[in-house]
C-alpha cells in the first residue's frame, strides 16, 4: 500500500511535471474498483467538472469510528487526485481525518500551481465532503447511533 511519505519521495524524483502527471494517473488506475451501485447520486461529488464518486464506509476501532473510502472519476487525473486523497484519509479515525489539511499537503506536492481552476475547485469540493463525513460521523458516534 502506497504512503502519503512514499508519493512525496516520488514527486521529489520526478522533476518534470509530465512525469509528474503520468504517476498520478497510475495512481488512479491504483484505485480499488468501484462496483457499479456505488456510482449513485448519493455518493456523486457535487461541485467537481468531472464525474466523481466517493463512497463510504465506516467501521469501529474500539468504539471509535474510522472511515474508509472508495473513489472514482471518469477523468484520469481526477482518478490520481482521489487516490492521493484516499491514502491521506480513508482507514482513518474521524478525528485524524478532521485534524488532517489535505488541501495543504496537495500544495506541498505543488499541485497548487499545477492544477487548473475547475480542478482545483473540485478538490476542495472532495476534501469538503469527507471532512463533512467525518463531522457526521462523529456526531452520530456522540450520540451513539450506528451508521
Amino acid at each position: 500500500m502506497t504512503t502519503i511519505d512514499d508519493i512525496r519521495d516520488n514527486f521529489e524524483l520526478l522533476e518534470d511535471w509530465d512525469d509528474r502527471y503520468r504517476y498520478v494517473i497510475e495512481l488512479g488506475r491504483s484505485l480499488t474498483p468501484m462496483p457499479d451501485e456505488e456510482h449513485s447520486s448519493a455518493n456523486k461529488v457535487n461541485g467537481c467538472a468531472s464525474q466523481v464518486w466517493l463512497s463510504r464506509q465506516v467501521a469501529r476501532d474500539h468504539g471509535t469510528p474510522v472511515l474508509s473510502y472508495l473513489g472514482d472519476s471518469d477523468a484520469h487525473i481526477v482518478r490520481g487526485l482521489i487516490a492521493i486523497l484516499l491514502t491521506l484519509y480513508s482507514g482513518r479515525k474521524a478525528e485524524d481525518i478532521l485534524a488532517t489539511d489535505a488541501i495543504k499537503v496537495f500544495n506541498e506536492l505543488g499541485f497548487k500551481e499545477h492544477l487548473t481552476p475547475q480542478r482545483s475547485n473540485g478538490l476542495r469540493a472532495m476534501v469538503e465532503r469527507i471532512r463533512r463525513d467525518a463531522t457526521e460521523t462523529l456526531a452520530d458516534a456522540n450520540q451513539g447511533v450506528t451508521p
